[in-house]
């Protein structure tokens, strides 16, 4: 990895963390996008500290907003002469079916449309770098859930753990539709399932659902171990031509059919572009 820049979401906690520090130590340079600007200070004096040459950066943006999203990205795109990996991971599960001042479903609008608009802002400088590789964080949560393309914001029925499924469909989805978009371009874009791993993901819910959360996390995976397949995904030669694909533990991984639906793929990007103005 060395002299590589590699854009990270989700990097202030848990596997991104993992994966932001380990590609450091291997000699790439760290752009990441932090929401929260202390725990990103925190991050890039780590960074700095492990690897003080690369010129690591953080930029600020609630990546639940469609216009924060587009705005990093833009400056991201503008500043970088390249960008040889950009990770999607930033995501969160809500007890409660919330909405953003944008009007978007949040569970929606953070773990699905941050990965659209990101990656289509991003996606020439992408296309730019020689053998390029995108890698979105899903899970094997998409397994309980269906898309109902007539409600993809859980306007009815909404449930935290129903809604996160379903946006790790979406990602899987997205990933699939993107392949398809970028083939022949050297740009290859995988997903994958970190395992259920001991983070702060969903720490800020409450009730029964943060409940069933904290106490299986006594049994989950180390942050440790659950970015070994996105790291895997970021920089190892054995994938540098696949694309497309769903990894589990550094493999290959079966998909239900709901997860493996061209026809369903189409419908939800066309939905995610005329939401977003980008990526038609």
């Amino acid at each position: 990895m060395q002299g590589k820049t590699v854009v990270i979401t989700g990097a202030t906690s848990g596997i991104g963390a993992v994966t932001a520090t380990t590609l450091a130590r291997q000699g790439a340079r760290i752009v990441f996008i932090a929401r929260d600007r202390a725990r990103g200070e925190q991050l890039l004096q780590q960074l700095r500290a492990l690897a003080p040459g690369p010129g690591h950066l953080m930029h600020t943006a609630d990546l639940s907003l469609m216009s924060e999203t587009r705005r990093v990205g833009a400056v991201i795109a503008e500043a970088e002469k390249r960008i040889d990996v950009l990770i999607n991971n930033a995501g969160a599960v809500f007890s409660s079916r919330q909405e953003t001042s944008e009007g978007l479903e949040l569970t929606f609008a953070t773990n699905h449309m941050a990965y659209f608009v990101l990656s289509a802002g991003l996606l020439e400088r992408l296309k730019a770098t020689p053998r390029a590789r995108i890698v979105n964080t899903a899970s094997h949560a998409y397994k309980a859930a269906r898309l109902d393309f007539n409600d993809l914001q859980s306007r009815h029925g909404y449930g935290g753990f129903g809604m996160y499924g379903r946006s790790k469909l979406m990602n899987i989805l997205f990933t699939r539709a993107l392949a398809r978009r970028l083939a022949g371009s050297g740009v290859t874009v995988n997903a994958h399932h970190p395992g259920f791993v001991a983070t702060r993901f969903g720490d800020a819910g409450h009730g029964l659902m943060n409940f069933l959360l904290q106490t299986s996390k006594r049994f989950a995976l180390t942050p440790e171990q659950g970015a070994q397949t996105m790291l895997y995904l970021a920089s190892s030669p054995a994938v540098a031509e696949l694309t497309g694909t769903y990894f589990y533990k550094c493999k290959p991984a079966q998909l239900m059919r709901r997860a493996s639906s061209d026809s369903d793929a189409e419908r939800l990007w066309k939905y995610s572009a005329e939401l977003s103005g980008v990526g038609g």
